[in-house]
């Protein structure tokens, strides 16, 4: 008997995160984790729960403006070495928006591997800002190619992580950072104090500080004084900005 062709995975987007407008003048794309190696077919519902409530705040703070938030639906859930199959699903997502919407602006952001897979696909020429939380990155290998940075210039990028992820290493974000903000100014790192893998402690300042952050970006908005601080400050310091409690309560612009 032969045997039967194996079918072909394609990534997909989501339905609009909350209610998609009417004229969308902006995108999010959002990038779930994922997991080093695995051939394995995500399900529509793993690892969603964080990027959708990001989507769904994203999504209320910029209604007036034409925001349209998705969920990348990723081919495997693996990265999976060099094929980097969560990296390859962004970039097809940001083309599949500039076809649905046409010339809008487009902002990456994730969580995790889907953390990296934002700072690889930054380059796009549709993306203008990455968020990356808690990213997933390789330890520092002198016989592998550092991780990229150079297609991160022209974009506004934040990295957020709780300095006490024991999935992903802290360090190894900051020290990527540094190496972004030497290529482009317009680069901020936030440390969550305490929290962990998932942010879950300070999950409203985290959703505050992303949507102050996008906005600004996407749309020009005024961005909070810490992001503006963090933007503009040299290497350490706006690298490793503590997220205040309360931040998003009373924002001081």
């Amino acid at each position: 008997m032969a045997q039967q062709a194996t079918p072909v995975r394609t990534a997909s987007l989501s339905r609009a995160v909350g209610q998609e407008p009417t004229t969308v003048s902006g995108a999010v794309l959002l990038l779930p984790d994922g997991e080093e190696v695995s051939a394995r077919k995500p399900s529509l519902v793993w690892a969603t729960a964080f990027v959708r409530a990001l989507g769904r705040r994203l999504a209320r703070d910029g209604r007036d403006e034409g925001l349209a938030a998705h969920v990348v639906h990723y081919r495997y859930r693996g990265w999976n070495g060099s094929e980097a199959h969560l990296a390859g699903d962004a970039g097809w997502a940001a083309d599949e928006v500039v076809r649905r919407y046409g010339d809008v602006p487009v902002c990456l952001l994730g969580v995790g591997m889907g953390g990296r897979a934002a700072l690889h696909a930054g380059g796009h020429e549709a993306v203008n800002s990455v968020v990356s939380l808690a990213p997933w990155l390789p330890e520092v290998d002198v016989a592998a190619p550092a991780e990229p940075v150079r297609q991160l210039v022209g974009r506004r990028v934040l990295i957020v992580h709780g300095t006490n992820d024991e999935r992903t290493d802290p360090e190894l974000s900051f020290r990527l950072s540094e190496r972004a903000k030497k290529a482009n100014r317009e680069v901020c790192r936030f440390e969550v104090h305490s929290d962990g893998h998932g942010l879950h402690q300070h999950r409203d300042e985290v959703l505050a500080l992303v949507s102050d952050f996008v906005m600004g970006a996407l749309y020009g908005h005024a961005v909070s004084r810490p992001v503006e601080d963090a933007l503009a400050a040299p290497p350490p310091i706006g690298l490793r900005m503590p997220l205040a409690a309360g931040f998003g309560k009373s924002l001081r612009r």
